[in-house]
């Protein structure tokens, strides 16, 4: 079968900086911040996030019921899918129905999963070691897979659905793996993403304790990606969800298109638990193979990457020596932006709200800035786009996520041309 070239026809997303794809994007290349601080984080050491805040499940159509019982990283999620889906125009059902439900997937995953139910059911173990008051609802809230499950129930998804889970790449790896089997046959439209709520205190002591956390005290002034005053990550929450389809499916039915998703990488340091490949041989191999496949031409082609850029010593130095490795001399020449700067680190849902924020760049022509980048640091030495938006014209953007366990995962996506 000839591969299909497949394309973005909708979009969602639920974040610290916004909870529609508008607003998100807006307050992104203004450079506004989501992060500030929590009152459940009085007592802990780091008492800020990038937390969804004023979040109301039934402004997305989840049903009050169903609502109490789920864990927020599963209705972050179907609240996401509710807004792709309905930009997308996609129906499986009824009179209106223009997609095969067994030609519908969905492939939305989480970092973690169930963290604040897990904490809450577990706590309950402890006072009373008889279980007799552990929720019957509890596995099925806390498995990360039951987010992917409720968004294929809600919109009769009856083709391949997975809950890919690669800790911070998970959405990307989505993204990319639903890409491929759009490509190759297997689908005619994947929702695809991920969702996290991890913001809470046992998240917090337990990244801060592992001294990946932040050690600064202003909220507005603490995701300093590439900033030699960096002093750590700040943890975000949210979910993020694109519609990818085929562009025979998507042009047969009228849809509007976003973008096209050209290339995909996905490689293993395969070095160490938490830390990145210090030669960054392996994430240099991911962004190149996405290259490789979306036809890069460092003559003509004009490149934004939204980069994991997440604000640690280590992940910051290994990303711009992987861009470097890639590109060469023209990594010099390349865009490049840590949106993390304004949402915190959303784990699972970071890979697919970074995609976002790559195609409207491309679709506007407008690189979103990495805000309070005042100190950049020396061994970081590319162009971060610092502090203010930069307006050009795109021709390919990238969006790279490395998780822990060394899963790296690189994006590439291209404007629409018919």
């Amino acid at each position: 079968m000839e591969p299909k070239r497949v394309v973005i026809t909708g979009m969602g997303v639920i974040s610290s900086v916004g909870q529609d794809v508008d607003t998100f994007w807006n307050n992104l290349i203004n450079g506004v911040c989501g992060i500030d601080f929590v009152d459940d984080f009085k007592d802990m050491p780091v008492n800020f996030a990038g937390k969804v805040k004023n979040f109301d499940p039934e402004k997305f159509g989840i049903e009050k019921p169903l609502a109490r019982k789920q864990d927020k990283f599963t209705l972050y999620a179907l609240a996401a899918a509710q807004q792709g889906m309905q930009q997308a125009g996609l129906v499986t059902e009824g009179e209106n129905a223009n997609i095969d439900p067994f030609r519908l997937g969905v492939y939305v995953g989480s970092g973690i999963g169930g963290f604040d139910v897990q904490f809450r059911e577990s706590s309950k173990m402890i006072e009373d070691p008889s279980g007799k008051w552990i929720s019957p609802q509890f596995i099925a809230t806390m498995i990360s897979n039951i987010a992917a499950g409720h968004i294929a129930i809600k919109h009769q998804a009856k083709g391949p659905c997975l809950d890919i889970v690669t800790a911070c790449a998970t959405s990307s790896h989505c993204i990319g793996e639903a890409y491929r089997a759009v490509r190759h046959g297997y689908a005619d439209a994947i929702i695809a993403g991920g969702s996290e709520h991890a913001t809470i205190p046992l998240a917090v002591a337990g990244f801060y304790n592992a001294k990946a956390l932040t050690r600064a005290s202003d909220p507005q002034y603490a995701s300093l990606p590439f900033n030699l005053n960096r002093k750590g990550f700040v943890m975000g929450d949210g979910a993020a969800v694109l519609i990818v389809e085929s562009l025979d499916h998507a042009l047969e039915r009228g849809a509007t298109i976003f973008g096209e998703i050209v290339g995909y990488g996905n490689t293993c340091d395969a070095y160490h638990p938490t830390a990145p490949r210090p030669d960054a041989s392996t994430q240099a191999r991911s962004i190149q193979d996405a290259l490789l496949e979306a036809g890069f031409d460092p003559s003509s082609d004009n490149l934004y990457i939204n980069a994991h850029g997440t604000g640690t010593h280590l992940n910051d130095l290994a990303e711009t020596l992987a861009c470097k490795q890639a590109l060469g001399d023209y990594a010099y020449k390349a865009h490049i932006s840590s949106t993390k700067s304004m949402t915190g680190h959303m784990f699972g849902a970071a890979g697919a709200a970074e995609a976002i924020a790559t195609i409207l760049a491309l679709r506007d022509g407008i690189c979103p800035p990495t805000i309070n980048l005042d100190t950049p640091d020396p061994e970081c030495d590319l162009d971060y786009t610092p502090n203010v938006a930069v307006k050009t014209r795109l021709t390919l953007g990238l969006s790279n996520s490395f998780g822990f366990g060394g899963h790296n995962a690189c994006v590439a996506f291209r404007p629409y041309k018919g």
